[in-house]
């Protein structure tokens, strides 16, 4: 069921009212990267409870409110953490903060994550530029959009075909060179969760294409291209992959993982930022 355009534009002014301005870009931060907020001057912080109808994170890593102001000249907001569909909202709420973003004329969505490796080159630590996404919880009915579709928004049936904007993954491969930042690239496969994936779940994906694997991003993303949203992805490197079952996988292990990725993810966003 999709929320209303009442809803989402009462959200729209509420945000417009308490930043003062039309934002040019939205950062969403995966878990263990909300450090990156930090980076953002002059900031106006507005935790999701202040918010109605927004939903709230209830998973450690996830400090829960938006982060308004400048970054690298440019007026930004930022969700220091975000919802996932296994704490229980449903795909509608997931994405309501893009659907909010858009009303208020972002031009660009960044979408960073915490994910497992699969290619077993990657090592944690590692930043990878998305350039593509295998949506299997979307191919198995959750698409967040299903059902009455939001003209206002686009189309019913909106091409994913360049989910993931060209010309802004180019400025970040530029950004990386200049700044000696080893950037992986590949395919990122979206789950549900909460589990972990098994050793046959990760070879699975890995035989369809996959390199790194978590439990979101696809569904803004997806709501993103609907709008017509340009889109930039990073996933950080958590763990690695765990093909032959050997090794256990923690959420501790992402967390500490963040505290690496955090400085990578901001010098090639404000490189990027700096370069539009």
């Amino acid at each position: 069921m999709q929320i209303s355009i009442e809803t989402i534009d009462r959200l729209a002014g509420i945000v417009r009212s308490k930043i003062g301005g039309t934002p040019h870009a939205a950062i969403v931060l995966g878990t263990g990267l909300g450090g990156l907020a930090d980076a953002v001057t002059h900031p106006v912080n507005i935790p999701y409870a202040e918010l109605p109808d927004w939903p709230v994170s209830t998973v450690l890593g996830h400090a829960g409110r938006l982060v308004a102001g400048q970054l690298e000249g440019r007026l930004v907001l930022v969700m220091q953490g975000r919802v996932h569909y296994y704490e229980g909202y449903s795909m509608a709420q997931v994405v309501l903060p893009v659907r909010v973003f858009q009303r208020l004329g972002i031009e660009i969505l960044v979408v960073t994550n915490a994910a497992g490796a699969i290619n077993p080159e990657f090592v944690p630590g590692d930043v990878m530029l998305i350039t593509d996404h295998l949506g299997l919880a979307g191919m198995m009915g959750l698409n967040p959009l299903i059902g009455p579709n939001l003209d206002e928004f686009g189309p019913r049936f909106p091409d994913m075909s360049q989910a993931y904007d060209r010309e802004l993954a180019s400025l970040a491969r530029r950004v990386a060179k200049e700044n000696l930042l080893t950037l992986r690239e590949g395919v990122y496969t979206g789950l549900s969760g909460p589990s972990f994936e098994t050793p046959a779940d990760l070879r699975f994906l890995r035989a369809a294409g996959a390199d790194a694997v978590g439990m979101s991003t696809v569904p803004e993303v997806t709501i993103a291209r609907h709008g017509g949203t340009r889109v930039l992805g990073f996933s950080g490197i958590s763990n690695k992959a765990n093909l032959d079952g050997n090794t256990l996988t923690s959420h501790e292990e992402v967390l500490e993982a963040g505290i690496i990725l955090t400085p990578k993810l901001e010098i090639l966003i404000r490189g990027v930022l700096r370069l539009l």
